[in-house]
């Protein structure tokens, strides 16, 4: 219960507030000209319902006066800054889309296609719908702008070494790690470069065909040529986006992706070679239909109201899928091949689009998290369908990932009012159990995670980790078995935790001391939550074992070759980044690395 304070015990002045949880932790910090005034509004009716998820949570709320207004947004600044309340407004970056990036800060800049937060000192340009259009535009202009695109690494090592790269070879860059181009020169092609991303196409070719005609006055016929091809290039560079075929052909291309409840499509109309349209559709799978069923009722609704192309090119089979075709030819008047691409230009086409789908699939979900409302709704929606007694505003999920026993490894991940808090993950390495066993792995996680709450707790407040604060829910992958070794732990240890398991069917969840599964209705907002932290803890879990799975494998075959040791296998892995690479590379590139004895020994011992 809220211990609300009375109105004669707030002070009338400026300062900050804190709600606190039953733990004592900061959920949410504000600051106000009248403390009085705008904490008692708090206990009102028709609170917005992040605002009423906040006050159902809080247990007390406490305050410091400041002298003026301005000290006490200072100081709610700061006490944000402290405590990170999971009520607060967080700032999240859209990184949905690519941007091409020159690194103005460098010596000597380089250009990349990157996605994520955008840093000082860089210039960015876009976003782009499509990653393939923007890296395709790019590789054409480093004939005419040969800038740097190598990491930061290579550049260094080739630097070292006193010999470029192949790029500067096949002169897609001008050879800055050897000075082989002045500074002044590379700075006019990077600004060259930046001004055609800018839109500034008619002064490129205008600047280029000027200096062509210069070259040419001066009967410097090779250098005007040079200057003619960069211009052809650029020509090229302003088409090459749109155009996705050599041949004038037309074609329609459908990709998606998704889940059992929904699914993200992508259509891409290609006619005489050309990107005409794109459409992106989200579809809910209220019925229970598999990948080609899907296919084919979207196929009917995406071509039903026009004439079709020749081709429809899909990403899996449809269903009854002479039946579809027939049904397009009759539409069309003429024969419609229906088919998955199998290789080439297509295939390439159909991955890129299947990508896009997926991208579009992300920020479908991503919005539906940012929601405020949308995530309010789901925590009450997942606390009226569990019978909790408060929202579960910090949500614990656990997953345990194996292979026939080998490198078994377990995930934590954490949603704080839906939203994942990745500061928070946690990875563990299984110690205690031989061969495999899932629910002595999920025992010994369990275990592990909340003897270290039980530690930290014991601690001053300001020397406690990011285990100290309980869960107000635990998600445990599995069925009745991996549960009931989470609920043997949590009685153990003495600790009220609620916990759940959820199988593999998102709409059955099993709760301690209930016989039989509960199946949440698919329209419920607690099945979409379910299923994000569900999805995200299993996600964690296999990128981890993945990296343990990498990892024996490479120390198992490198470690058989002479002369490779701790050092040289860190040399390698960071050269090569894994054993599939360092496989592919030749005796020379290995002895970039290590001495050639030790690289002809390896590459013998990598091809047998």
């Amino acid at each position: 219960m809220f211990e609300r304070p009375k109105p004669s015990e707030i002070p009338a002045q400026p300062g900050a507030y804190m709600f606190r949880d039953r733990h004592g932790k900061v959920i949410y910090v504000g600051k106000a000209k009248s403390l009085r005034s705008r904490v008692t509004s708090y206990f009102g009716v028709g609170l917005h319902p992040r605002t009423q998820a906040m006050v159902d949570s809080a247990r007390t709320v406490d305050w410091i006066l400041t002298e003026t207004e301005v000290a006490a947004l200072m100081l709610e600044y700061s006490l944000i800054k402290q405590h990170r309340p999971r009520f607060n407004i967080k700032l999240v970056d859209d990184k949905s889309y690519p941007y091409l990036m020159i690194t103005r800060s460098q010596e000597w800049p380089q250009a990349l296609v990157v996605r994520g937060k955008k840093r000082k000192g860089n210039e960015y340009f876009g976003p782009y719908a499509h990653t393939y259009a923007i890296r395709k535009t790019l590789d054409q202009l480093l004939r005419t702008f040969p800038v740097r695109t190598c990491s930061n690494g290579l550049f260094e090592r080739q630097r070292a070494q006193g010999r470029p790269c192949l790029l500067y070879h096949i002169e897609k860059c001008s050879g800055p790690c050897i000075r082989a181009v002045e500074p002044a020169d590379y700075q006019d092609m990077v600004d060259g470069l930046a001004a055609f991303l800018n839109g500034d196409t008619d002064g490129v070719i205008a600047d280029l065909e000027s200096q062509m005609w210069t070259a040419a006055e001066r009967e410097e016929y090779e250098l005007a040529a040079r200057y003619r091809d960069r211009t052809d290039d650029v020509r090229r560079a302003m088409l090459r986006q749109e155009v996705v075929t050599e041949r004038p052909e037309d074609f329609d291309l459908i990709a998606f992706h998704g889940d059992e409840l929904e699914s993200a499509f992508q259509v891409l109309n290609v006619r005489r070679g050309r990107v005409v349209g794109r459409r992106g559709i989200v579809v809910d799978r209220v019925e229970d239909l598999t990948d080609p069923e899907l296919m084919s009722r979207v196929i009917r609704e995406l071509d039903g109201d026009e004439r079709p192309p020749r081709e429809v090119l899909v990403v899996v089979e449809p269903d009854e899928m002479g039946l579809v075709s027939e049904w397009l030819s009759e539409l069309r008047g003429s024969r419609v091949e229906v088919r998955v691409p199998q290789r080439g230009a297509k295939r390439r086409l159909m991955e890129t689009t299947a990508t896009n789908a997926a991208e579009a699939f992300a920020r479908h979900r991503l919005s539906r998290q940012r929601d405020h409302n949308a995530r309010a709704r789901a925590l009450r929606s997942l606390q009226e369908v569990l019978g909790l007694v408060d929202p579960p505003l910090r949500i614990e999920a656990f997953d345990v990932s194996t292979l026939q026993g080998t490198s078994t490894v377990a995930s934590m991940v954490v949603l704080e009012d839906g939203l994942p808090k990745r500061n928070d993950y946690r990875r563990f390495r299984i110690r205690n159990v031989a061969g495999q066993d899932d629910f002595a792995s999920m025992e010994e996680t369990v275990r592990r995670r909340f003897k270290a709450y039980l530690r930290e707790r014991e601690r001053p407040t300001a020397e406690q980790g990011r285990f100290s604060y309980p869960p107000g829910l635990v998600v445990i992958d599995g069925g009745a078995g991996q549960l009931g070794r989470a609920v043997k732990v949590l009685d153990d240890l003495e600790l009220d935790i609620p916990v759940i398991g959820l199988a593999k069917k998102m709409e059955e969840v099993y709760i301690p001391g209930r016989p039989e599964p509960l199946r949440i209705p698919r329209d419920a907002e607690a099945l979409y939550l379910l299923q994000q932290v569900r999805d995200e803890a299993h996600r964690f879990a296999i990128t981890y074992h993945r990296q343990l799975r990498s990892k024996t494998m490479v120390d198992s075959v490198l470690d058989e070759v002479p002369g490779v040791g701790p050092k040289r296998k860190k040399d390698l892995l960071k050269r090569f980044g894994s054993l599939k690479k360092i496989r592919q590379a030749g005796v020379e590139e290995l002895a970039e690395v290590v001495p050639e004895p030790v690289a002809a020994d390896l590459y013998a011992a990598l091809h047998g």
